[in-house]
Formats: structure tokens, sequence, C-alpha cells
């Protein structure tokens, strides 16, 4: 682990990362001494720093860190943290801040190589999303929600959890994007209230475009996404996975998905 860029795995009890979850993170997935579509992943960086009104750290100076970084670990999963710092006791935003930044390294996941080709198996979430737009989109570190969905299950033939909102919308995974298929139109939650508008989501939509697929950001519920021709999931560590069952649906066919799928694998940064 890297703290500020020193090797390092400990911080100040009063940085606000810790006290309040103020910051945010990127996870990046690390093969053979390369981590795929980092300008991507910095773009939402800034992105979402900005949102919360942190100062982010230099591309340069992240991107030589991360280049030492993979020489010692060429493969696994990368996290990026940027919290807004120290600071006094309270919720008021220090007048000084100084941003720490932190990165980790872990081994990949084991998953089953079946889920990516033959789909999974999904549950419905009972927790539902907040609404807060001020957040909305925000890879921030404020993730109790997602860990309070993800404990519902124990179940390892079950690979993630669906979360509704409050009002009974359709959002995300516990740690991915959705996006489902109907009358051969891609379609994606519209994430303007609450989730989080992770890099391959973004990846997906610039597929359809190149491949003239129509596709729409819309609020839908459980009903039209059990309806759906297709379901799928992505994030930057799974890359993409064909739900195969969720509640009493079933599928078995992913023609889209696994086009999707083969081009989020192959294409350039």
């Amino acid at each position: 682990m890297l703290v500020n860029g020193k090797p390092g795995n400990s911080i100040s009890i009063r940085d606000r990362g810790l006290l309040y979850g103020d910051g945010v993170f990127r996870t990046l997935r690390a093969t053979s001494g390369k981590v795929q579509h980092w300008p991507l992943h910095y773009q939402k960086l800034q992105h979402d720093c900005a949102a919360l009104g942190i100062v982010c750290p230099d591309v340069a100076l992240l991107s030589t860190e991360l280049n030492d970084l993979l020489v010692l670990h060429p493969n696994g999963v990368v996290k990026l943290i940027v919290t807004r710092g120290e600071g006094a006791r309270g919720y008021a935003l220090p007048a000084c801040a100084k941003p720490t930044h932190l990165w980790d390294v872990a081994l990949m996941p084991d998953y089953p190589a079946e889920w990516a080709s033959h789909g999974i198996k999904a549950r419905l979430c009972q927790l539902r999303l907040s609404q807060q737009p001020r957040l909305a989109g925000i890879k921030h570190l404020n993730r109790l929600e997602n860990v309070l969905a993800a404990a519902e299950w124990n179940d390892a033939d079950i690979a993630e959890g669906i979360l509704l909102d409050v009002a009974g919308n359709v959002i995300e995974g516990t740690r991915s994007n959705l996006f489902i298929l109907r009358n051969d139109e891609l379609l994606t939650p519209d994430l303007t209230r609450c989730g989080v508008a992770g890099v391959q989501r973004g990846r997906v939509m610039e597929w359809a475009a190149k491949y003239n697929l129509p596709y729409r950001v819309e609020q839908f519920g459980l009903a039209e996404l059990l309806a759906a021709d297709e379901v799928f999931l992505v994030n930057s560590v799974i890359g993409l996975w064909p739900v195969r069952e969720l509640q009493e649906c079933n599928w078995t066919q992913y023609p889209i998905a696994m086009q999707v799928q083969e081009w989020l694998n192959h294409a350039p940064d």
C-alpha cells in the first residue's frame, strides 16, 4: 500500500475519509503490469472530487505512482482512494485541507469462469437505496447501503444482488451497473437520484453508439427488469456477467451481452 506516495498502511485518526467517508475511490483491474482504462478512471476521479470540492491529485503524480506500484504488483485489483484529508472534530469543512491519497492492491477474486459465459444467479435485495441527487453517480466512500445489502445473503451460488431505490426504480447491483435488452433496445437505469456511474457503464453505451444499437437511460421498475430479453451487469473487475436467474425468471441466451462482453474485453483504452 502507498499513502501519499510512500509505502505504508496507516493514516491519521483525524482523516475525514475515516471519520465521515469524506472521499472518493476508483477500482481498477491490473493485468501483466497494466491497468485497464486508466484515463477513463482518472476522468471519473476528477469529476467525483470536483463534485465534493476535493482537490484531485495531479494525473502525472498518480500515473507515476501507479506505474511504480505495477512493477511490484503486475496483476490484481488496484484501489485508489482520495480523501479530503485531516481536519478538526466536526462536520464543517477544514479551511485548508490537504487531500490524502492511498493505493492498495489485492488479488483478483477467483470467480467461476462460467459466470461470464453462462450467466449468474442474482437476487433482489431487501434494502432500498435512498435518493440523494447531490451524491448520485459519485463513487464516494459512503458505501454502507451496499455493505448492508451484500450482507443479506451468504449463498455462494448467488453472485450479485440487485438494488432498487425507495421509489421502486431499478438502480444497480451492489457492486455493478445494470443493463437490460428490451425489443432490440438497450436500457440502463437513470442514476440522477442515486447509484454509481461506473466506467464500464459508459463503455457499454459507447459500444451501443458504435454499433448502432438504440439505447436509453431511463427509470424502470422490477416488472420491466423481469420482462427483459436479456439482463447483464458490468464493472471494472468482473467485466460483464449475464444474468441467468433472478426471482422466478430464467434466461438462457445472451447474444447481445456476449457481443458487448467481447468488445469490453478486447477494445483498446
